[in-house]
């Protein structure tokens, strides 16, 4: 792991009786995140059952636990323990996700306007998009959606004034230096820019995610037809 001082914890807090959140500084950080994906693992080898689920965020991590079962300050204590131990080396690397998309058209609405953000034609942001190796930070804001960073400054656009009520499932959105994929229509107001005929979340697969935070991602643009194909 990455020698940073800015990834050992900021601090320990309860949010309600039942789960401990682990703040790191709150940036956008390859280092942190990686910190936090370690601790998250580390502490389910070491606690076992006494762990009910570890989330990782950006810069956090929160731990549920069963508050008839477990005490709080002995998981903290333990928590502190595990990250003083921690030793540093290589951060560790998840898979590599190819993601075929089908840029623009009906599939992508807001190309245009992510475009005139950067000054650029369609086939710029396309290529802007597609050239870099994203990382999945976390999961949420409903099962399977993965946020990633970073986008390129200069098609990083803000978030849609006006979400939309419904936003069709595998929508490939940006919202400033994130990119995400909507595993279900659901309600959003970042930039559409493509679709991807994969599932970012299934129930009936063993591993229902598809993306795992510290997962590394490709988007690969397609042609309308073999996005229908992959379909």
């Amino acid at each position: 792991m990455s020698a940073d001082a800015a990834a050992e914890i900021v601090r320990i807090v309860s949010t309600g009786d039942s789960a401990l959140l682990i703040e790191f500084r709150q940036t956008i950080s390859p280092a942190i995140n990686a910190r936090a994906i370690a601790l998250a693992d580390a502490a389910k080898r070491r606690c076992g059952a006494a762990v009910r689920d570890a989330v990782v965020g950006y810069a956090t991590l929160t731990l549920y636990f069963d508050p008839l079962v477990v005490d709080a300050t002995w998981l903290e204590a333990e928590i502190r323990e595990i990250a003083a131990g921690m030793e540093e080396g290589p951060d560790p690397t998840g898979a590599l996700v190819d993601v075929p998309v089908c840029y623009g058209g009906e599939f992508g609405p807001d190309l245009k306007d992510v475009a005139t953000f950067g000054g650029c034609g369609e086939e710029e942001v396309i290529t802007l998009h597609a050239e870099s190796t994203y990382r999945v930070y976390m999961i949420g804001f409903v099962p399977g959606f993965p946020y990633m960073a970073a986008v390129n400054d200069r098609i990083a656009a803000p978030r849609r004034s006006t979400p939309r009520a419904v936003v069709p499932p595998g929508s490939v959105a940006i919202a400033g230096a994130q990119t995400g994929i909507y595993p279900t229509g659901t309600p959003g107001g970042w930039n559409i820019i493509g679709r991807t005929p994969l599932k970012p979340f299934d129930a009936a697969r063993a591993q229902p995610s598809l993306f795992r935070p510290g997962d590394a991602v490709r988007f690969r643009p397609v042609p309308r037809r073999e996005y229908d194909d992959l379909r």
